[in-house]
């Protein structure tokens, strides 16, 4: 994953989640990475650490990161 793009991210706040799609003979299966965006002085960083009052945003995030790998794996419609 250290040079491709994630098929999606959620965001609310400082915590993000990136979807990742892995595809093998079986079909596509995604994966989620979590992280805590924070600035330090004038740069920004990320930790993968979650304080008490990150974990309801986490868990937020997490169901947004679950429905969206849901609408991933619906069929494209047919025209």
């Amino acid at each position: 994953m250290a040079n491709t793009k994630p098929s999606a991210t959620v965001r609310i706040g400082s915590i993000k989640a990136a979807i990742w799609a892995n595809d093998n003979s079986g079909g596509t299966h995604y994966s989620v990475t979590f992280q805590r965006l924070y600035r330090e002085d004038d740069t920004w960083k990320t930790s993968r650490s979650f304080g008490r009052d990150d974990l309801l945003v986490l868990a937020k995030v997490a169901d947004l990161a679950y429905s969206r790998i849901l609408e991933l794996q619906e069929p494209p419609e047919s025209a």
